[in-house]
């Protein structure tokens, strides 16, 4: 890196490393972007090809600005991985990044220090820092996305487990049967993810369908292989019984997981993203109901659910504040 010279601006780079697309962000201390580059993966070329484009990118915006005094790198990446190692062990969503020593790449092409997160612990950092769980010193933060994960923020520190496996509640088996997520049926993930519904969805509008009962959104047969959960909610929302009834058996689910999490934890919040962001009237008060009757009640009362704030920018704002975390806290 060149020497540093008076005038220039402290910046922390995030790059967030998504199996369809890609982004790379500069903010300055004060969690501002001030720069944003996306390209997309195109997982074929392979993580070597992939890893340069992000070496370009971020190449070409030290030398458009070189007033920019680089801190940190910080990286947002789906999961397995050890942030402690700074390894990426085979994500399902990045085939061919075995065994990947990403911190080290960056950090001997960059020479700054360089973090790596998983997708829910950089996105709880997100949201703690700059979101809904702004100013708390205990939050959970549930992905409720494709999957079910969580990023815990526990005495202000962000919790990642001995060796990068804490929050992967998506495991936890809540029922003895029931969807399959995390691979195993009955599981957290299974009810309580975009793939869980889905598979949810399919499966009881089969059975409806073979009873010859009407269902209004998926009328026959030929429809069930496009059922996703943003279907099933927007028929809900609708009113069609049977896409709530299918919501009404996830946000159960989702009201029982999260009891273990605040009787466990003892938390002040739970920031929950994407599915439950995007549609908190129809799962609120099916949750609310399910934590009344199953959480400690002094816990509960101390502990505020919310829906994530981010929105569609939570992955950028993830990798950057990976970055500036350590710098920080």
């Amino acid at each position: 890196m060149t020497e540093i010279k008076q005038n220039q601006k402290d910046v922390y780079i995030g790059l967030n490393i998504g199996g369809t697309h890609c982004s790379v962000v500069v903010g300055d201390p004060s969690f501002i972007i001030i720069h944003r580059t996306a390209f997309e993966t195109h997982t074929e070329r392979g993580y070597k090809l992939i890893l340069d484009e992000f070496k370009e990118h971020v190449y070409e915006i030290l030398l458009k600005h070189p007033d920019f005094n680089l801190k940190r790198i910080g990286i947002s990446c789906g999961g397995p991985l050890d942030s402690k190692k700074g390894m990426i062990y085979s994500p399902p969503n990045l085939p061919g990044w075995d065994s990947v020593p990403i911190t080290k790449i960056f950090r001997e092409e960059f020479g700054v220090d360089v973090a790596i997160q998983n997708v829910a612990n950089a996105c709880a950092l997100a949201e703690w820092l700059m979101g809904a769980g702004k100013g708390t010193s205990n939050m959970i933060f549930l992905t409720f996305k494709t999957g079910m994960g969580a990023g815990l923020i526990l005495n202000g520190r962000l919790y990642s487990g001995t060796n990068g496996l804490g929050g992967e509640v998506g495991h936890i088996r809540l029922a003895k049967t029931g969807p399959i997520g995390f691979g195993k049926a009955g599981s957290f993930e299974g009810f309580c993810s975009g793939g869980g519904i889905a598979h949810l969805a399919k499966s009881v509008v089969t059975e409806r369908l073979a009873n010859n009962q009407t269902v209004g959104f998926c009328p026959s047969a030929k429809m069930i292989p496009k059922i996703n959960a943003k279907r099933v909610a927007m028929a809900a929302r609708a009113g069609d019984p049977v896409a709530y009834e299918i919501i009404r058996i996830s946000a159960e689910y989702l009201g029982q997981g999260i009891s273990l999490l605040i009787d466990i934890l003892n938390p002040e919040c739970i920031v929950i993203g994407s599915i439950y962001a995007r549609n908190e009237e129809l799962f609120k008060p099916l949750v609310d109901r399910i934590l009344h009757s199953e959480s400690i009640p002094a816990a509960l009362e101390v502990c505020t659910i919310k829906p994530a704030l981010l929105g569609d920018a939570i992955g950028d704002y993830a990798a950057l504040c990976v970055a500036i975390y350590d710098d920080k806290f």
